[in-house]
């Protein structure tokens, strides 16, 4: 959260310099507060599972927020009962004359597919295009990053030799952007996927930038330069042993699947991962809430249209 400190202070400069948020009296003052209202697109298979590893996140912080879980309606979960679906979450038709402080739309299990063969694609371009005009700003994570770097600029995702699986070095290319604030020169954060975005390509987009990567996995963080979109190439929201889960499931199966690089102790699976990125994953996601959402949006959502 920002300080409040008297305007004209000496120490303005120096904080501002060192990227840290200060706020001066006057612009506290006109402050209007309210619940920051957040939708969730939920395409991962496991709903419950990734609804609670958001909301944790997203709990982490001293703002009030209203959340509404989203599902496509051209694609229903087989993971998830019924029940569970009919009680918790909306459709798309359900919210697309309401308007949104932030929309975080997950990642899903369908990389390998190019991405109109997905069956919910032309709904999910629709909710795409409606965020731009319905939502103050929208964090895409994982699939939904690659699949937003394509809708809005054109981007395309690249298959990888082998899974981008396991936990992997980042480091910061722009330490003054908001998105990153607090964050150490070097973080670590979780991937799986079977595709990629390519430095090169985001490059060419300048209404882009990368904030962060990997020199093993790749672009992480890249954000639009007005700030109403950020896509997150990787899972910092995984709890500890999500990956050791999927690893065994996929070994159970039969499936040719290596280890996760750097995750289990000595590469030794009877072993518990520790989990070595909650500090990130928590301070990515508070970086999102107030510095993209509560610091900016309008405090009546209707200026949004």
């Amino acid at each position: 959260m920002p300080i409040r400190i008297p305007t004209g202070l000496p120490a303005r400069e120096t904080l501002e310099g060192e990227n840290i948020f200060v706020m001066n009296e006057f612009r506290a003052s006109h402050q209007d507060i309210r619940p920051l209202k957040i939708a969730v697109l939920n395409l991962m298979p496991t709903k419950i599972t990734t609804e609670t590893q958001l909301i944790r996140l997203l709990s982490n912080s001293s703002l009030q927020i209203e959340l509404t879980l989203l599902q496509t309606a051209t694609h229903r979960s087989t993971h998830t009962s019924a029940e569970h679906m009919e009680s918790f979450y909306k459709n798309f038709d359900d919210v697309k004359n309401d308007n949104f402080d932030g929309l975080i739309i997950t990642g899903a299990p369908v990389e390998n597919l190019d991405f109109g063969e997905v069956n919910y694609w032309d709904e999910l371009c629709g909710i795409m295009e409606w965020s731009k005009t319905h939502v103050f700003s929208t964090l895409h994570i994982c699939w939904a990053a690659q699949a937003g770097l394509y809708y809005h600029f054109g981007i395309p995702k690249h298959p990888l030799d082998h899974k981008m699986f396991g936990v992997f070095r980042h480091y910061v290319l722009n330490p003054k952007h908001p998105i990153v604030r607090g964050f150490d020169e070097e973080f670590l954060a979780p991937h799986s996927r079977h595709t990629e975005v390519r430095e090169e390509d985001i490059a060419k987009v300048p209404e882009l930038e990368l904030i962060a990567k990997s020199d093993i996995a790749g672009p992480y963080i890249i954000a639009a330069r007005n700030s109403r979109m950020l896509f997150v190439t990787g899972h910092s929201e995984y709890d500890f042993d999500t990956l050791s889960k999927e690893y065994f499931r996929d070994r159970d199966k039969g499936l040719d699947i290596a280890l996760p690089y750097n995750y289990f102790p000595g590469d030794d699976p009877e072993k518990r991962p520790p989990n070595l990125w909650r500090g990130h994953a928590n301070l990515l996601f508070s970086n999102w809430l107030n510095y993209f959402v509560y610091q900016n949006t309008p405090y009546d959502l209707s200026e949004l249209g």
